[in-house]
Order: C-alpha cells, then structure tokens, then sequence
C-alpha cells in the first residue's frame, strides 16, 4: 500500500467507524467490525475511486458475514442503506455501488425502508442544545418524526436533572454547549445514574471518533436532513438490532 493510500484510507476511517457503530448499537462491535474489516483488506469499489467507499464497502462484507436478527424491522441491508444515503450522506447510487447492487433495486429497498422507519419505534427525547433556535428546529424534527419531546436542556445541570425527572428513551445531544458547560460531560453524568442510547449531534464527527477512548456510538453531522435524524433515531432506540453477540 502506498503511502498515499494510507493516508486516504486513515482519513476515511472516522467515516467507517462512524457506520460500523451505528449499524451494530455499540462502540465495540462497531469498532471490531471496521477492524476485522482492516484484517480482510480494502479494495477498490467497481465504479468509485474513493477510499471512504472502500472502507465501507469492507464493513459491508463483514457485517454480510454475520448471523441476521430474524426478529428485526429492517433487514440489515436495509439499514446500511439508509446509514449511506443519511448519516454518510451517499448518493443512492453510490450507496448501492458500496453494497453491489444496481440502481432499481437499491431504489425499491430504499423507498421500502423509508416507509417503516417512522412506524418502527417511538421514543421519548431529550434534547441537549443551549442554542434556542437550533432545539426548537431539533424538537420540530423529532416531533415531525413521530417522537416525544420530554425535555430541552440548555446546560449540563439541566440535562442532568431534566433526565432524572422525565426518564427519557434517547438523549439528543450537541457537544458544545458554550457558558452551560459540555454535552459530552452531561451524557456522562446522565448514563451514570441511567441507561439509554444517545446521539451527539457536531459539527466536526471525527473529533469524536478518533478511536482513543471512550466515544459514542452514534453521531450525526450538523447540518442535517429530517431523514438523517430518523434513521440515526431508529438504529439508537432499537440498538441497531446487534449482529451476533457481543
């Protein structure tokens, strides 16, 4: 491997283990699944030069690997797609390329998935973001999409305490949240007295997934599209549906 690739593939590895954790609800499986996916060698996507795809396209041929959760809403193809076309923000053919199928069927399974995702689940959420114009758009896209708003916290103490009275089912979180402290100590301080899966919300994912200590399973990228908050809202609250045990 050239040195220049090397550097393309390191770049693009954020992106992989941003997928992997998202597909399987964890930080470890995912983390595992992109570096089982190292072990088996990237290669080149048919039709995309571009190491972002191919590192994708190796997640893919790992996750294919595994057993399928017969109990699941969506297949695992399914939420792969709706993870490139949303959190990765793929093109639908791009995405079909990484998973090696043509154009009307990545089409037919997309619109297919997109139909049962806002049936699929319904959460109680709570909204950490200190900006007030940015929660209410975050409250109108997770109503919009079928969830409850049970509390907007603006600071760490807020969130701590919102949390401890509304018992929510997933925490929406912003990372920085300017004099009111930070979103990533708030979640911390939240998961220590209760269990629920979050999801930060940055504008900057890789400084979030550097792979150097404890991080977040999953994260999606300000700005964003309703559909992108749908899916990463989904595949938290069912915990991804786990590949295998683990």
């Amino acid at each position: 491997m050239s040195d220049t690739d090397r550097t393309a593939l390191l770049t693009a590895l954020p992106y992989a283990r941003r997928l992997a954790r998202a597909l399987t609800g964890s930080q470890a499986r995912g983390d595992a699944m992109v570096a089982d996916a190292l072990r088996g060698g990237v290669v080149s996507v048919p039709g995309a030069d571009d190491a972002r795809m191919a590192l994708f396209a190796a997640v893919a041929r790992v996750a294919a690997a595994q057993p399928e959760e017969p109990a699941a809403p969506l297949t695992r193809t399914e939420r792969l797609l709706l993870l490139l076309t949303s959190l990765e923000e793929l093109e639908p053919e791009e995405a079909g390329t990484v998973l090696g199928l043509d154009g009307d069927l990545t089409r037919a399974m997309l619109a297919s998935a997109r139909e049962r995702l806002r049936a699929a689940t319904v959460a109680r959420v709570l909204i950490i973001e200190d900006e007030p114009i940015i929660a209410m758009d975050l409250q109108q896209l997770v109503e919009s999409a079928g969830h409850e708003v049970v509390g907007v916290a603006a600071s760490e103490s807020e969130a701590v305490s919102l949390a401890d009275r509304a018992r929510p089912t997933l925490v929406l979180a912003d990372v920085n949240l300017g004099h009111g402290g930070d979103g990533a100590n708030a979640v911390e301080r939240i998961l220590s007295r209760h269990a629920m899966p979050v999801i930060f919300v940055t504008a900057y994912p890789e400084r979030l997934l550097t792979g150097s200590k404890v991080e977040p399973a999953f994260v999606i990228t300000k700005p964003f599209e309703p559909t992108t908050l749908a899916v990463a809202t989904f595949q938290a609250v069912t915990r991804g549906v786990p590949i295998g045990a683990g």
